[in-house]
């Protein structure tokens, strides 16, 4: 590389216009909505009609425990997927890793609606099940954090928190058509009408979401903050090698910040803030579906009705919570929203396994609310200001999805294996309080954020 084609001092900032903002919010909370859409199509499929279709042969609390470990697969492909389009985005920009990712999601997801079932191949349909999961989980892996990047690179500075929070928009948009659909097929179709082929409709039907989805980000402009990178020559990232080269012969002091940089601190506090929204949702969204249905002994519409109900409330408290996180920083919010997820975790499952339809219902819009949405809204831009933007994309996705295998995947086999041993609700409770207080101190271990230079090479500590 010659000193003639290396830019390694910014010319300016990068404009964009209000239409390409517009532009890319929507292509982040469209990407974000599917990805949800379809994990939460899979979740509540798994903990209302899988162990039925995939898993027969078995008693249903161990048929509970299978479809909820092949729900868990997919979240060690999106580590996988994690690293490698990681790596990609910030080689090569996020805007190509981001079409590629929504087609991988999309295609495997619509295939998995024309799956056969176990009665019809035999021990094969579970096995193609889990295949199109590890796709899906592959092409995940960096969605949502690509998404994350893009969102707040393309931000000013003043209104990081509020648009960032789109994304968690997006996770709170997917839940609510997948709960929605659900919620309809379980209003309007038989038992026998669900098994045989009402469950195949919502995953069908996600294919025109994703015709929409890759118009819109092909059209999409790349990252402000990728183009205006010192390491960025005509699109690519240099190498390491490189790095080292121009610094030495330049003496640029902002590629040496990058190269000095000592790697570890910011990670591990991310995967720290990460621990608990991952948790959260596991037990929120994912098991206590399956548990008020088959331990409580509730109608399967009463606890996807919650989830559907709470969705909606997140389209409050979500921008609600960036605009906080604007103003007053995001540590305070972060201290505020797991604090009182644990002081609430015991009454919380108190209410919902010893009261009504209308408590259980209660109970899971607030555990919703609190422990998982008003903490996604956070993490959305706080993860990001973290992180150096020479290795934001990479170390973003992989703390994100190293935090959804060990909390939001293992979490809830584990409270199924538990709550099967005590018979009892409490180790539900245990494991909100434990997944809070992990990211309560990482919050306050964290730098506050607010209004960081995104442009940086280097992590924030």
């Amino acid at each position: 590389m010659t000193t003639s084609t290396t830019t390694t001092e910014p010319t300016g900032p990068v404009r964009r216009t209000t239409k390409d903002l517009t532009r890319a919010a929507v292509s982040g909370w469209l990407g974000t909505a599917m990805e949800f859409m379809d994990f939460q199509l899979y979740s509540l499929a798994a903990a209302i009609v899988f162990n039925k279709i995939f898993f027969p042969d078995v008693s249903p609390a161990i048929g509970l425990i299978a479809a909820m470990a092949t729900y868990g697969v997919g979240y060690v492909a999106r580590l996988a997927g994690a690293v490698y389009f990681g790596r990609m985005g910030d080689r090569i920009g996020r805007k190509k890793v981001l079409v590629i990712t929504i087609v991988m999601m999309g295609v495997s997801t619509t295939l998995i609606g024309a799956l056969p079932t176990y009665a019809s191949i035999g021990i094969l349909a579970p096995v193609l099940l889990v295949a199109l999961r590890l796709v899906q989980g592959f092409g995940a892996g960096a969605e949502i954090a690509g998404a994350t990047v893009m969102l707040a690179e393309y931000a000013p500075t003043r209104r990081r928190g509020l648009i960032a929070s789109l994304v968690s928009l997006g996770t709170n948009s997917g839940t609510l058509a997948a709960s929605g659909l659900w919620a309809i097929l379980l209003a309007v179709l038989s038992e026998e009408q669900l098994l045989s082929w009402g469950w195949r409709l919502p995953f069908l039907l996600s294919f025109l979401l994703l015709v929409f989805a890759v118009w819109l980000r092909r059209s999409l402009k790349e990252s402000p903050v990728f183009e205006e990178r010192p390491d960025v020559v005509d699109g690519v990232a240099m190498t390491r090698g490189e790095l080292e080269d121009t610094a030495r012969r330049e003496e640029t002091g902002t590629l040496e910040a990058g190269l000095r940089q000592r790697k570890g601190k910011a990670f591990f506090l991310a995967l720290g803030l990460r621990f608990g929204q991952a948790g959260n949702s596991g037990l929120v969204q994912t098991f206590l579906v399956g548990y008020i249905a088959t331990n409580l002994d509730f109608e399967r519409s009463v606890p996807t009705d919650a989830i559907l109900y709470g969705s909606l409330l997140g389209f409050l408290t979500v921008p609600v919570i960036g605009v906080l996180g604007d103003r007053f920083g995001r540590r305070p919010l972060y201290i505020a929203l797991t604090l009182l997820t644990t002081a609430l975790a015991f009454p919380l499952l108190l209410l919902i396994a010893h009261g009504g339809a209308a408590a259980v219902m209660l109970g899971m819009i607030v555990a919703l609310n609190l422990g998982v949405l008003g903490l996604f809204s956070l993490e959305s831009v706080t993860m990001a200001e973290l992180f150096g933007s020479r290795t934001r994309f990479t170390q973003l996705a992989v703390a994100k999805e190293i935090g959804g295998v060990l909390a939001t995947a293992i979490g809830p086999v584990l409270a199924a294996t538990l709550t099967a041993v005590t018979d009892s609700w409490w180790p539900i409770a245990g494991m909100l309080v434990v997944y809070s207080l992990i990211t309560l101190v990482s919050a306050l271990l964290a730098p506050e954020t607010r209004g960081r230079d995104l442009v940086r090479l280097e992590d924030a500590v």
